[in-house]
């Protein structure tokens, strides 16, 4: 009987070793956004079978800057995470030691280059929360670095995965798509482009309907409400009504040459989850990271559209004008 428990006691552990082997183990950087303990839960709760099995947050850098989302709310996400059972380190270089792939979470978009940076020259694959960046510039950057190191990342907003949207994508109903309009709340924070804080879920459901390809943008700011037309080559039209005022709600509507369709549900954190599951352990990105780019340039043009007092941008000016400053930097 002993030999039979001495048998099973081994077996068990060697299966242990190979279920540990086969952990995908994440870091977090940025502990500063509601995404962080929403996320863990997510993955360190997986049930098995599921898309997100075998992968678990294992560690995590507070970061944090003077960005007063992050400031407010950086000591309490760090406490959430280590009451979770996440170590707690004190420098990201640190965190790449002990870690496979990475959540790139800080809520200041700002500081994501710097950040990325070292995680893409470490060789880790890598999810950045929305923004990418804080500018146009700093998303060029992040993405040369990556594809001269051969680093798999992309970055998306959940509002990318909800099964409404992918229906109004994918569904029958709509048949070509011909336009789309995208609407909800839309607060600005000081420092950044007025709609990479929030704006950047609308810009990023719009994008993904409609594609890559957008040719010019222009924008009306009033009192409550943002509202941002986006042509597209061949005359197809987008726009995007960001509220800042009264009743907010995410929401969509695909106009096609068989019918005008509503999304009838929004996506959440677990659909996003799914997808970087499948990302950490496939190594390939969902989409593109050309429409990431895209959806950043629209959002830099919409504030050269305002600042023109409404007139129509060329994205291709904004595009070639970001990669030359960018040229500029790396020359000094």
């Amino acid at each position: 009987m002993l030999a039979v428990l001495g048998l099973t006691t081994g077996l068990g552990t060697v299966q242990a070793a190979e279920d540990q082997a086969k952990l995908i183990r994440v870091g977090m950087i940025g502990l500063d956004t509601s995404h962080v303990p929403a996320f863990v839960k997510i993955f360190n709760s997986a049930p098995a079978g599921s898309a997100l099995e075998g992968i678990k947050v294992v560690a995590g850098y507070p970061g944090g800057t003077d960005f007063a989302p992050s400031k407010n709310r950086v000591a309490k996400f760090t406490e959430d995470l280590r009451g979770m059972g996440v170590e707690i380190v004190d420098t990201i270089p640190k965190l790449l030691e002990k870690v496979d792939v990475v959540l790139l979470e800080s809520v200041d978009g700002r500081i994501h280059l710097e950040e990325a940076a070292q995680v893409i020259k470490a060789g880790k694959p890598l999810f950045i929360d929305k923004p990418v960046a804080g500018s146009l510039v700093d998303a060029i950057a992040i993405d040369e670095l990556a594809k001269e190191h051969n680093v798999p990342y992309f970055s998306s907003s959940s509002s990318r995965f909800g099964p409404g949207l992918q229906d109004l994508k994918h569904g029958d109903d709509v048949g070509k798509l011909a336009g789309a309009a995208v609407w909800g709340p839309c607060s600005y924070q000081p420092g950044t482009p007025d709609l990479i804080f929030y704006g950047v879920h609308g810009i990023e459901a719009l994008v993904n309907l409609m594609g890559t390809g957008c040719e010019t943008v222009s924008r009306i700011q009033a009192k409550d409400a943002d509202l941002v037309t986006c042509v597209w080559e061949g005359g197809r039209v987008g726009t995007y009504r960001g509220i800042r005022q009264n009743k907010a709600a995410f929401g969509a509507i695909a106009f096609g040459t068989k019918g005008i369709v509503q999304a009838k549900q929004w996506g959440d954190y677990k659909d996003l989850c799914n997808e970087i599951a499948t990302f950490f352990k496939t190594r390939k990105p969902p989409f593109s990271s050309e429409e990431t780019l895209e959806i950043m340039a629209i959002i830099e043009a919409a504030d050269q559209s305002k600042d023109q007092g409404g007139a129509s941008v060329s994205l291709a000016d904004v595009v070639a004008k970001a990669r030359k400053e960018l040229a500029s930097k790396k020359g000094k």
